[in-house]
């Protein structure tokens, strides 16, 4: 979704009123290309966010805090060096473009104060952060454009700050009747949306086209009307009317906006959040950890989902050689008919037909022979293949059944990087594979003491508290150590998924409403968590068993029931 500059603008406003005259506590550069600012501000502190990547550039206040890499970038220690006790002194846009600047009264290198400038430029795959001094000459960018990059305009170190080259637009805040009237009449064949991006700077398509469903009426859409419904908007960018949108499908957000967005109709739900900065949060927060988990954990997808067509490939495999050894009861009835015909074989034979009696209708069969050995060696090589068979049989079963276990394991492996937020979840997962036996195959495992993290913990409507684990190690650590044996354990059946514990903790037996909002837990925290009802195992701890040697997060019950349940039915967290 374009992140135009009437979004641009109106976040400037809302971070300019909130930041203005605060100063700059910490700056942190949790990701490659985002650099997010610390401020202590009247109200209290807050975060300002600043992504400058490819894929989502944006800027907004946010709630949420990332975790930070144990090496910062070189981006963030310049910002540290020229931003950190800086105060806020303006935030703006220019013009009518995708950037923002921030100006902060800075101390210089012998403790005076100098005004330093934060260029944030939200403009798609051409996103950028650079810090310039008062004279606009670049300290440092965040990507770095050089000749080879681009020929028109060089972003490095010691150059002067120019704004991105303008394109042949109009400012929509200096739109005049006449001149769009003419436009209009120029291009009457051109759609009303089409015709707003391609002659007004900074209007995104989906505000075009909402610009276009205002001005439509009983007699259809005429220049005049499509005139007044666009400066309707552009006065609420004037004067700072916003109306923050998330429109959302099957619960997935799929656009917003600093105003109402109808287009949609019937089949998307309209939310509007009290501030803009929410509306950015609330729409690139899914997206954003799905991104990032899956680019941190890229190894371990590709590690896991190799190990598993391996597993499958090799299971393939032996289920053939299984339904060869099949035929190990044929190799010792050929035996034993060359053993009865015994008296009528000779040496130098390449086939011998013989009565089966093992039939009951006595029918004549052949037999291969092989012509350079006695006829009792030749009934020896078919018992070989019987015995060899028959073990093979049984190694085979025993294979399969602990390729089948191993499957299962990386399938709940899959399972937990899928839903793994933040590097230190991801770091786990790395150390519990480890620790299974893929040490070869595991990259970027980090030193050190490892760090524990702490599995998702919920609150029942009756006052349970329900404790939930996010990977394997934390599903034995729930199971195995936290739990007592009167504690009811919860599990989505036949599918890779989290335990769940409903604690009991010394108090009577839980409602119906207790144990469907567990169950209901653990079928979201699984693979299964797309369907609409989902079937969970749930017994007591006592009727739970770790075979020696199983895989982490492998457990065996008895006595067990089933519910089924709806994945969304959740308890709030604790």
């Amino acid at each position: 979704m374009a992140f135009d500059a009437g979004m641009v603008g109106a976040l400037a406003h809302e971070i300019g009123t909130r930041i203005i005259g605060a100063r700059v506590e910490k700056v942190y550069q949790p990701e490659k290309d985002e650099l997010v600012l610390s401020i202590h501000t009247k109200e209290g502190s807050c975060r300002l966010s600043i992504a400058a990547g490819a894929n989502h550039p944006r800027i907004a206040l946010v709630s949420r805090q990332k975790e930070n890499p144990a090496t910062p970038y070189l981006f963030c220690i310049l910002a540290r060096k020229h931003l950190t006790g800086a105060r806020v002194l303006s935030v703006r846009q220019i013009e009518f473009e995708r950037v923002i600047e921030i100006a902060f009264d800075s101390r210089d290198e012998m403790g005076f104060y100098e005004t330093k400038y934060l260029y944030c430029e939200i403009m798609g795959k051409y996103s950028n952060l650079v810090l310039t001094d008062k004279n606009k000459v670049i300290l440092g960018v965040l990507r770095p454009v050089d000749f080879t990059v681009s020929a028109k305009r060089q972003m490095l170190g010691g150059l002067m700050y120019e704004l991105p080259p303008k394109q042949d637009k109009r400012s929509p805040l200096a739109l005049d009747r006449e001149d769009f009237l003419s436009l209009a009449a120029s291009t009457p064949d051109m759609a009303t949306d089409k015709f707003i991006t391609s002659h007004y700077l900074g209007i995104s398509s989906l505000v075009a086209r909402e610009i276009a469903l205002r001005s439509v009426s009983c007699i259809g859409v005429s220049p005049e009307l499509v005139y007044e419904a666009f400066l309707h908007l552009v006065r609420d960018i004037r004067e700072h009317r916003y109306t923050p949108t998330v429109v959302y499908e099957d619960k997935k957000p799929i656009a917003f906006s600093f105003t109402d967005i109808t287009q949609y109709g019937e089949s998307a739900e309209r939310v509007h959040p009290e501030t803009l900065s929410e509306t950015v949060e609330a729409f690139f927060e899914e997206k954003e950890n799905l991104e990032h988990s899956r680019k941190r954990a890229s190894d371990l997808f590709k590690m896991v989902m190799n190990a598993r067509a391996r597993l499958l490939k090799k299971l393939a495999l032996q289920e053939n050689e299984l339904l060869e050894c099949a035929k190990k009861d044929d190799y010792k009835r050929l035996g034993d008919l060359i053993t009865a015909n015994m008296y009528q074989l000779k040496r130098g034979m390449t086939k011998v037909k013989v009565i089966d009696y093992y039939d009951e209708a006595m029918p004549e069969v052949a037999i291969e022979l092989d012509a350079r050995l006695s006829p009792s060696q030749n009934a020896q090589v078919y018992y070989k293949k019987y015995n060899k068979a028959k073990t093979a049989e049984k190694e085979l079963a025993r294979q399969i059944a602990s390729a089948r276990e191993e499957l299962l394991y990386i399938d709940s492996v899959a399972d937990a990087l899928e839903r793994a937020v933040g590097q230190s979840e991801l770091d786990e997962i790395r150390r519990e594979l480890l620790e299974a036996g893929y040490g070869k195959r595991i990259k970027n495992v980090p030193g050190g003491k490892p760090l524990k993290t702490k599995p998702l913990e919920y609150m029942t409507s009756g006052g349970y508290r329900l404790i939930c684990g996010k990977n394997n190690l934390q599903n034995d650590q729930i199971t195995l150590k936290l739990s007592s044996k009167e504690d009811w354990w919860f599990h989505v059946k036949n599918a890779p998924g989290s335990h769940v514990l409903l604690v009991l903790n010394g108090r009577e037996e839980p409602s119906e409403k207790d144990f469907t909002e567990a169950a209901s837990l653990a079928a979201f925290h699984s693979s299964l968590s797309g369907a609409d009802h989902v079937e969970v195992d749930y017994t007591q701890v006592r009727y739970i068993k770790k075979p020696a040697g199983a895989k982490p997060g492998f457990v065996t019950y008895t006595t067990y029931w089933t519910a089924y349940v709806k994945p969304e039915d959740l308890p709030p967290k604790a």
